[in-house]
């Protein structure tokens, strides 16, 4: 697919930014363990409860997206600025859901590692993604967005 102007020009997609960092993270701890919890603790159902609501808020944050009439991929034009569900509370749900699920993942898994890779996902998600949205938003959309922004924080 032909990546058109009217983007933010993102340095990579942010689900294969997160796919990246769950490889990686599974990689490093099959070469190196690191567990973090106590053996007798239920490590699944704790990673889970993290896990869940995480995927939940990415569910909902691309349903309001795609309800409002927006394109969710970041190589597609942004077509209005969402302001319901979750954008009411943070500008970023769907990366936020993403940092919870590498948690929610390394609880369920007992690996360090993927909370650690917590680390270069938000850099690049941060610096190569939210910074090139946000440019491109202010320049598309003006004092819509400006407005919007001084509303809404960027993470919560």
């Amino acid at each position: 697919m032909a990546e058109t102007a009217d983007t933010a020009h993102v340095m990579i997609r942010p689900p294969l930014a997160w796919g990246l960092a769950v490889v990686a993270g599974f990689g490093l701890d099959r070469l190196m363990p690191l567990p973090f919890l106590p053996v007798d603790w239920p490590a699944g159902w704790l990673g889970a409860l993290v896990f869940v609501p995480a995927l939940a808020l990415v569910a909902w944050a691309i349903a309001a997206m795609t309800g409002a009439g927006s394109n969710v991929p970041t190589n597609l034009p942004t077509t209005t600025i969402v302001e319901s569900g979750p954008y009411r509370f943070t500008r970023n749900p769907i990366y936020l859901g993403m940092f919870l699920g590498l948690i929610g993942l390394g609880i369920a898994f007992n690996t360090l590692w993927l909370p650690l890779m917590l680390v270069p996902f938000a850099l690049v998600i941060r610096y190569g993604v939210v910074a090139r949205e946000e440019t491109y938003l202010d320049r598309k959309f003006g004092d819509v967005y400006r407005v919007y922004r001084s509303r809404v924080r960027r993470w919560l």
